[in-house]
């Protein structure tokens, strides 16, 4: 059992990851999947975001100065960096109590 659970945490964090370097994240019933994103430091990234809700979410972040709105069932595109290392965080402005994540750039 714990094998199993090992094996859906490592493919969960490794399907972040797009084959091209794009890094995907959906939103679904008002939550970030993945809620912590850790990039590298000083390396602009491409987040391609899922909503796969029924109604439209916003990506905010005021650390990143971004926002971005994603209408429902449909995806979009923020770009990220380069950062600094740190935490910043982000939010689904619409959703703020269950959207919630942060990017960590190390």
């Amino acid at each position: 059992m714990l094998r199993l659970i090992a094996a859906a945490f490592l493919t969960a964090s490794l399907g972040a990851f797009a084959a091209d370097g794009d890094i995907n994240v959906v939103i679904e019933n008002h939550k970030f999947t993945p809620d912590r994103i850790e990039i590298p430091a000083g390396k602009k990234v491409k987040l391609v975001i899922d909503n796969k809700d029924a109604t439209a979410e916003e990506f905010e972040s005021h650390d990143l100065k971004i926002e971005k709105v994603i209408p429902a069932k449909s995806k979009g595109v923020v770009y990220v960096g380069p950062l600094k290392p740190g935490e910043y965080k982000f939010v689904g402005e619409f959703h703020e109590k269950t959207a919630k994540g942060v990017i960590v750039a190390k």
